[in-house]
């Protein structure tokens, strides 16, 4: 899978004061790494988990084919375009009538081009996420990325900062996470 992000996931402001309440910091000096820190723990929630936290446009890139291919990112909430993208030249919209979608029940979403078109790649726009916005996450989640930025945050000098979430992190995200089996 190839995605990008077409309009990133909004952090809100809040986010960033609930990490410092948290931690106890008071002066905007720390803001910056601060919100750093937050990205990444919603990174590592989506990784964990299997489904990004916060909506987001994205777009992934895959091979042209006839047969169904499903987007790797999840939960699909709609699917806003398809290109075609040439080995040469600048990508076109194909046209509704070359392609057929499915989202499914599970927050997934297939495509196949089953009309020729002069592509060899194909571009599918989305967007995808379990909630519009900070304030709208479960609070296990929300808890969970707060807990993990504050983590790497009081460990980030020392040998504790683990690539993996701690427990009582993974602990709140388990009843979240969606595994495929391949």
């Amino acid at each position: 899978m190839q995605r990008t992000f077409v309009t990133p996931p909004a952090l809100a402001s809040a986010a960033l004061a609930e990490l410092k309440q948290w931690l106890g910091v008071t002066t905007p000096a720390d803001d910056a790494p601060l919100a750093a820190l937050l990205g990444t723990a919603l990174e590592t929630c989506e990784a964990f988990t299997g489904q990004m936290p916060i909506a987001a446009s994205c777009e992934e890139i895959l091979p042209l084919s006839r047969d169904w291919q499903a987007l790797a990112t999840r939960p699909v909430q709609a699917v806003t375009a398809l290109y075609g993208v040439p080995a040469s030249g600048a990508r076109f919209a194909l046209p509704a009538e070359a392609y057929a979608l499915e989202l499914e029940a599970d927050g997934g979403a297939r495509v196949r081009v089953f009309a020729p078109v002069a592509a060899e790649r194909i571009a599918v726009r989305f967007t995808a996420g379990l909630a519009p916005a900070w304030d709208g996450l479960p609070d296990g989640l929300r808890h969970g990325v707060m807990r993990l930025a504050a983590h790497q945050h009081r460990a980030r000098d020392g040998a504790e900062a683990a690539p993996l979430p701690p427990a009582a992190v993974a602990a709140l995200w388990r009843p979240w996470r969606r595994m495929r089996l391949a």
